[in-house]
């Protein structure tokens, strides 16, 4: 167990602290990166998903259900394991799964409530109530359920089907080409969804945004808020029923 639901922990909440971070950087008003661009919140995603699959390496650096399901419907072992580094296997079983989800979920929400603690004046400054929620979730730049849930499930797939193809260890993948990997999905299918591409990213923040006596934040839009669950989900699988039948 420690060896999947502490590594998911620590890594998603790395993940979300410093990709939350970043967008709270660019959009909340008086911080020291206030417009810094999209481009700065693709490269803080990037850096994060870097730092979060380092400090996951003992389960594989899922960080994200959807690609914990991807892995799982590839037909391969949730991580390869790593003998040299007294790293076992851990098989693709729904128990396994479970544990992966519930880590992430709850390391997302660690991280969103570590982000809102950072950047406390700054929520209190901003009067929009949307820039604040879109530090903890995505939303659309044009609302339509069914594209935007098409966005979602085309951006995870290229996560997953790379992902897989990469392998499941820190070593196969590589944390960097993971990163770039995140930061190209960001420039080029991020715009109309905000590219959450991940359900724990998004759903544990979304959850956290309600709970947090936040100065005026207004709803946490839960009438989008299964886009970004069920899009990366339907996604991951896509790419991982293809990597396999590829590889």
């Amino acid at each position: 167990m420690n060896n999947i639901f502490v590594p998911e922990l620590i890594g998603t909440a790395l993940l979300v602290l410093l990709g939350g971070g970043v967008v709270a950087n660019v959009v909340l008003k008086g911080t020291k990166g206030f417009g810094g661009g999209w481009l700065l919140i693709n490269f803080g995603w990037g850096l994060a998903v870097f730092t979060g699959v380092y400090a996951a390496f003992k389960s594989g650096a899922h960080l994200n259900p959807a690609v914990t399901f991807g892995l799982w419907a590839s037909g391969g072992d949730f991580f390869a394991g790593n003998p040299d580094a007294g790293l076992e296997v851990i098989p693709a079983t729904a128990g396994n799964a479970l544990l992966y989800i519930v880590a992430q979920m709850l390391g997302a929400m660690i991280g969103a409530v570590l982000v809102y603690l950072a950047y406390k004046q700054h929520f209190d400054a901003e009067e929009d109530a949307g820039t604040k929620l879109a530090v903890f979730s995505t939303g659309p730049a044009i609302r339509s359920y069914g594209w935007n849930f098409l966005t979602e499930v085309l951006g995870t797939f290229v996560l997953v089907f790379i992902v897989v193809l990469f392998g499941s260890t820190p070593s196969g993948l590589g944390p960097l080409a993971v990163a770039l990997l995140v930061v190209g999905i960001g420039a080029s299918l991020g715009g109309p969804t905000g590219y959450a591409i991940n359900p724990a990213r998004d759903l544990g923040p979304r959850i956290v945004h309600a709970l947090l006596p936040i100065k005026g934040k207004g709803t946490s839009d839960w009438g989008y808020a299964w886009v970004p669950v069920a899009g990366p989900i339907v996604g991951g699988v896509i790419g991982g029923l293809l990597a396999s039948a590829v590889m």
